[in-house]
């Protein structure tokens, strides 16, 4: 069985959908009609913008989502998933690309989001930080044990977890998980702290958003974030999207769930190679390939 994933923020470069645009008529016309939605030529900065334009949040997530989806429908009849999941941001391009939502509402919504998210960034100093090698439980429970806000964030595959909050919550968080025997528990060049409670004021706004668009019953399960397991309800769709701003991204547990589900191969649509590489440690039994 095949399984089609969509990577998150930081997947980004410049020149990604270029030759997509370039050889592709559909999509062309799909880019322009992006660049009407958006109410700005986003195309122009993924093509020739610098990665400064990129990595701001309200380009960066609509451009990962335009270039993910578009790479799923310029497949035609060769995009047949049998399962579809993403990661954080992703999970609005799986969505899209299965089905559940129009391209043009998938986009407000992931424009909608990253406007919230950089509202809230603004608002409250917050941070992120990755930590290798320890078991996800000891990070839980140092997390737990800090002051102030720190989560674990993102459970990118054994080994390697993100943890996200208040800057001083996550660097005394950083000086407990080293002397517990991290690797490395080191601060990401991010803004804000995605995947937690400093979100709250983001998740409350893009509900609204989430509750007003029409949501249809997708072509295969989608795995979400939340509880990593497949839902095909619309309605649980909506409530998994509004939870997921403030709960953490599950993804070793969403690649190990769908392998159980009989997945064998997974296929990467999107800029980047960052979940082959965390597919294949969940997994290294199973084929890992992508399109970019």
């Amino acid at each position: 069985m095949k399984a089609y994933v969509f990577p998150g923020q930081g997947a980004q470069f410049v020149g990604m959908g270029k030759d997509l645009y370039d050889s592709n008529a559909e999509a062309r016309a799909l880019f322009e009609k992006a660049n009407e939605v958006l109410g700005f030529r986003i195309t122009d900065l993924m093509f020739a913008g610098t990665d400064e334009d990129l990595r701001r949040t309200e380009v960066t997530q609509p451009a990962i989502f335009i270039h993910s989806v578009l790479l799923a429908k310029s497949m035609g009849a060769d995009f047949r998933p049998d399962m579809v999941a993403g990661h954080s941001l992703g999970e609005f391009s799986a969505l899209t690309a299965a089905g559940a939502l129009s391209f043009e509402d998938g986009l407000r919504l992931v424009a909608a989001r990253a406007h919230a998210m950089q509202k809230a960034c603004d608002a409250r100093e917050s941070t992120m930080a990755a930590v290798l090698a320890l078991p996800d439980e000891k990070v839980e429970e140092i997390c737990a044990a800090t002051p102030g806000t720190v989560v674990c964030a993102n459970y990118n595959c054994p080994g390697q977890i993100v943890i996200s909050g208040e800057v001083e919550a996550v660097d005394a968080a950083c000086v407990a998980l080293k002397d517990a025997g991290a690797k490395r528990a080191l601060r990401l060049k991010v803004n804000g702290a995605f995947h937690s409670p400093c979100m709250e004021p983001a998740r409350a706004e893009l509900a609204g958003a989430i509750e007003a668009t029409e949501i249809h019953e997708p072509i295969c399960p989608v795995y979400q974030n939340v509880d990593a397991l497949p839902h095909t309800d619309p309605a649980e769709i909506k409530a998994n999207l509004v939870a997921q701003l403030t709960a953490p991204v599950r993804w070793t547990q969403t690649v190990r769930n769908m392998i159980a589900a009989g997945a064998t191969e997974f296929v990467e649509l999107g800029p980047g190679k960052v979940l082959q590489g965390l597919v294949a440690k969940i997994d290294p039994a199973v084929t890992v390939d992508g399109r970019q």
